[in-house]
């Protein structure tokens, strides 16, 4: 359960919003209505890849994001371009932690630039904000 406060801080960037359990399921929300969720499913999965320790994980994890996320017609396919599509494709014969860094910093990016901002402006946020202040309004006098 998050506070007016917490609510109001994912406001602040796209990490603290990323980084709160809460935030994180409302941008999902959110993503899902504009039919974009893959960013963030993707971004979500190149968190999860990069603490891969076994290197038998990490061929199948990358296997997983590729097949998921970057291959024409992917059921997730991210959109990112020709030269970063290319070079992931290139090497994921023999991945590497980092074989998604770049697709990862083009998709944050766009999260940041582009839905993030309308995550902000949107409707469902707002009434977020306003059912947290509420909620506080409500501990604080609870004779009302």
């Amino acid at each position: 359960r998050s506070s007016a406060g917490e609510t109001m801080a994912w406001s602040e960037s796209v990490d603290t919003l990323l980084a709160n359990k809460d935030g994180l399921a409302a941008f999902r929300t959110f993503l899902k209505s504009e039919f974009s969720e893959e960013n963030v499913e993707f971004w979500l999965a190149c968190e999860d890849f990069k603490k891969t320790k076994s290197s038998t994980k990490i061929t199948s994890k990358a296997q997983k994001i590729y097949s998921d996320f970057i291959q024409a017609d992917a059921p997730k396919e991210i959109n990112i371009d020709f030269h970063t599509k290319n070079h992931i494709s290139q090497s994921i014969s023999e991945p590497t932690l980092s074989c998604f860094d770049d697709a990862q910093r083009l998709i944050y990016s766009l999260m940041a630039k582009d839905s993030f901002p309308r995550f902000l402006r949107s409707e469902a946020y707002k009434e977020l904000v306003k059912k947290q202040e509420n909620r506080n309004q409500k501990r604080w006098l609870p004779f009302l």
